[in-house]
């Protein structure tokens, strides 16, 4: 055999490799945005269940007003034309501002009290479960593209095909902390 036949094997390795890595790297991008889509649908929910729940508590809530109107102005932003990343951002600016909520709300035993406000809390608890589920799934699909990414050969992979690693959906250090109610 001679030289060039050599040549023509090794790059049809090459191209083989190169399609390979590609196509992987696609999958991986593609399961990570399915479960952002997943998830979005969930911080949607919590999203537009807020104001009704502002609106139960504001009667019991009136000179709680800061942390109220911390969640009114983060909820103001149209929901529809943020981004992927301002999506994650603003909705742990949200879940900071919620945690503060949930003390102010504990001071309140006639509105714990509350029929529209217990049925609302439900509705927030279980959005707040599915939120966490999908956050799980969501980060691991990150975790396995991010892993491609950073992986050698398909790094080169990645890089030659301008993929980039992707953030994890991440909860703030002050919202790891239990929350202290006061009784």
């Amino acid at each position: 055999m001679d030289l060039g036949i050599y040549i023509l094997i090794a790059l049809g390795i090459i191209v083989i490799l190169l399609i390979w890595g590609y196509n992987r790297g696609v999958c991986y991008r593609n399961y990570m945005q399915e479960a952002f889509s997943t998830m979005d649908v969930y911080l949607k929910k919590r999203w537009d269940l807020v104001p009704n729940l502002l609106e139960a508590v504001k009667s019991y809530t009136k000179h709680e007003k800061n942390v109220l109107t911390d969640i009114a102005d983060i909820r103001s932003r149209a929901y529809g034309d943020l981004s992927a990343g301002e999506k994650i951002n603003t909705n742990v600016q949200l879940g900071q501002a919620l945690s503060r909520f949930w003390v102010v709300a504990e001071n309140y035993p006639e509105l714990k009290a509350n029929e529209a406000y217990m049925q609302l809390m439900k509705q927030m608890s279980s959005v707040e479960d599915d939120i966490a589920d999908a956050r799980k799934y969501y980060n691991g699909t990150v975790r396995e593209y991010n892993t491609f990414i950073d992986l050698f050969p398909t790094s080169l992979i990645g890089k030659i095909f301008g993929m980039q690693r992707a953030e994890l959906f991440e909860i703030e250090a002050e919202q790891r902390e239990n929350i202290k109610v006061d009784a």
